[in-house]
């Protein structure tokens, strides 16, 4: 999608990256570094003022102790800290649960590793799990329960009872829970975040994964963490050793700036996201489709349904012609044997200029099917 989106010159609201940058004090500290010669290998589990900050953010936005010293890890994004805790945890034929739809890397990891890829669907407007079908998903053959939360593609974020139901079944089949939380500071409606390592037993079971990517606007520096008891971080380690080494030095102080702000910036953030996905849903309303506002994340689910197209992934490619602008259908993000289930579902992304997004609104809004 956004491949045509170039060719066509579509507005590009496929792919989840930012158009503008991120704090300038963030930016100026990545010069500093840059110019002050941090430009060599930093250490294996990464910089200790990023480490350092890491634990502090986790101790000041939930509460939540770690030591930076053995208990935080710097990785090339979220995604190879993904990547480094599957091939570290699970042998074969171990099982992973993931929701679904789910973040591409999640099925194509699991397979790397040889593990079995077992699904919970989401489902309904709030796009939420079935207990039911959740309880029969894990059994003592699940290693971990891979947790997309707040969930990309669909913007959603669990409910209380899930996330006990979670842990219940973690404890129970003495499966390791690890979360996905990059999009942990992008929760709408007066919400907050709730780390599923807050609940009462979950602590020390929990791997939880983030990054400075989408708070910061950063994407392309591949900045990411992990947080965990020391064991689970020294067995992760020692895989990641072998993926990237390490990375990224001189934007870990940058990153750790960051992490260091002041609540009024994180509290910024989420309000100037918030108008954003407000003023898309609104445009996407307008030009017909029935849409599903998003409680977080970067993203805009709409049924493309009533305006005559069943099949979103054969509307996504007509889009661009269509409105000039690219989506994503959500059914890229689902085995085939569920697909079917999100067929006329497409994504829209809001982490645009406001100026993008009106023209963006505009064109939608005058869309001819």
């Amino acid at each position: 999608m956004t491949q045509l989106a170039v060719r066509s010159g579509a507005i590009n609201l496929g792919q989840g990256f930012p158009d503008y940058d991120g704090p300038d004090e963030v930016l100026e500290a990545a010069r500093a570094a840059i110019a002050g010669g941090l430009n060599q290998y930093p250490p294996g589990m990464g910089m200790p003022v990023l480490r350092e900050a890491i634990a502090e953010h986790q101790q000041r936005f939930y509460g939540l102790s770690f030591n930076p010293d053995t208990e935080v890890l710097v990785t090339a994004g979220a995604t190879e800290a993904l990547a480094a805790t599957i091939l570290a945890l699970v042998d074969e034929g171990d099982e992973v649960l993931t929701f679904e739809p789910f973040y591409d890397a999640y099925g194509a990891i699991i397979e790397l590793a040889r593990g079995v890829h077992r699904t919970v669907p989401l489902r309904g407007d709030d796009f939420q799990p079935d207990p039911d079908e959740l309880r029969a998903a894990v059994s003592d053959r699940t290693r971990l329960i891979l947790v997309n939360d707040p969930h990309n593609p669909t913007g959603s974020v669990l409910g209380a009872e899930i996330r006990d139901l979670l842990v219940e079944l973690a404890e129970q089949h003495d499966a390791v829970l690890v979360t996905d939380e990059v999009y942990e500071h992008l929760v709408y409606g007066g919400e907050r975040h709730v780390p599923l390592a807050t609940l009462p037993g979950a602590r020390e079971r929990t791997v939880s994964i983030s990054s400075g990517g989408k708070t910061f606007n950063t994407t392309g520096w591949k900045i990411g963490w992990i947080t965990a008891p020391a064991e689970l971080v020294s067995a992760i380690v020692q895989v990641k050793q072998f993926l990237t080494f390490v990375n990224g030095g001189p934007f870990q102080p940058a990153i750790a700036t960051g992490l260091r702000l002041p609540d009024s910036f994180f509290d910024g953030i989420r309000a100037d996201m918030e108008r954003k996905r407000d003023l898309l849903v609104s445009g996407l309303q307008a030009a017909g489709f029935a849409v599903r506002p998003p409680a977080a994340g970067y993203f805009v689910v709409a049924d493309a349904a009533p305006l005559g197209y069943e099949d979103g992934a054969a509307f996504c490619r007509r889009l661009p012609e269509l409105a000039g602008v690219a989506a994503v259908p959500i059914s890229a993000f689902c085995h085939e044997e569920l697909a079917g289930e999100y067929r006329s579902l497409v994504r829209f992304a809001f982490c645009k200029r406001l100026d993008v997004l009106e023209r963006a609104a505009a064109q939608l809004a005058g869309l001819k099917v």
